[in-house]
Parts: C-alpha cells; sequence; structure tokens
C-alpha cells in the first residue's frame, strides 16, 4: 500500500506534581485547557478536548502517525509548564508529575469520553484523582503499582 494512514484516539490523564492544587483558579484552569490543545496541534497531533480539574488534566486528540504518545506528552508538559511558570496568573513552581496515563479510545466510544471530560467538576465533588486514575487502569486493563503511580 503506496500510502500509510492511521486513526488513533487518546484518552491522556496527568496531574499536577503531587496533586497541588495548582489550576485552582477558574480562569487560568480554563487557559491551561486552551494551551494544552493548542500544544497538542503544535506537535502534529489533533486536539479534541481538554479539560480536567483542580491537580489533573485529561486531554482527547487524535496522534498523528508520525508523532509517538511519549513524545507528545513531552511536548505538552515542557510547553504547559514553562507557560504556566510565566503567565501572570500561573505560578513559578508550577510542576506536572514525571508519569501519565494513556487510554486508547474507539470511535464508537469518542462521544462518551468527550462528555467524561467535559464533567469532571462533577465528578470530582464525588472521587479524588487518584480513585479516578485507578477506575481508568482497571477499565483500560491496566495494573498499578500504587509505589511507582504516585509522584
Amino acid at each position: 500500500m503506496p500510502q500509510s494512514l492511521a486513526q488513533i484516539w487518546l484518552h491522556i490523564v496527568f496531574s499536577t506534581k503531587d496533586r497541588q492544587s495548582f489550576l485552582q483558579k477558574t480562569d487560568f484552569r480554563n487557559e491551561m485547557f486552551r494551551m494544552l490543545s493548542h500544544h497538542v496541534q503544535t506537535a502534529g497531533c489533533y486536539p479534541n478536548r481538554s479539560g480536567g480539574w483542580i491537580d489533573h488534566v485529561h486531554i482527547v486528540c487524535g496522534l498523528a502517525r508520525t508523532v509517538t504518545v511519549a513524545q507528545l506528552i513531552e511536548h505538552l508538559k515542557t510547553e504547559t509548564s514553562k507557560w504556566a511558570k510565566k503567565t501572570p496568573d500561573g505560578n513559578s513552581n508550577f510542576t506536572w508529575q514525571r508519569g501519565y496515563g494513556a487510554f486508547s479510545v474507539s470511535p464508537s466510544n469518542l462521544d462518551q469520553v468527550l462528555d467524561y471530560v467535559e464533567r469532571q467538576e462533577y465528578h470530582h465533588k464525588q472521587k479524588s484523582f487518584q480513585d479516578e486514575f485507578r477506575e481508568l487502569c482497571r477499565k483500560n486493563g491496566i495494573q498499578i503499582d500504587e509505589r511507582y503511580v504516585w509522584d
């Protein structure tokens, strides 16, 4: 086949370092979501939705066939961390955790995942980021070692 084609949807999740509530301010948090989507695009991928809560983010995007998951996430964390340290509403100590979760999304489930990301404020009235992440991993068949997943 002379042409290479791919359609890979990802649901990416990562938190701030030690789950600090750097994203407490609504305006800053919303701007962070816009910056994440912008940097998905500058990495050559396809932003669909960015959301989250005061200590973590969710990104739903299409992965370009020439970009690895690790490359994309490194780019997102580096660029948004630099921005967060310099922007007036940010924090000079802003840092993301080292790890991340990246889950494949079937096109038939995409709307459900997008809705889930949109409803983060509601979800976190009932459960912590850690409980949410444990559940996402369990639903995706990923076993985690609690000693190494949190930083």
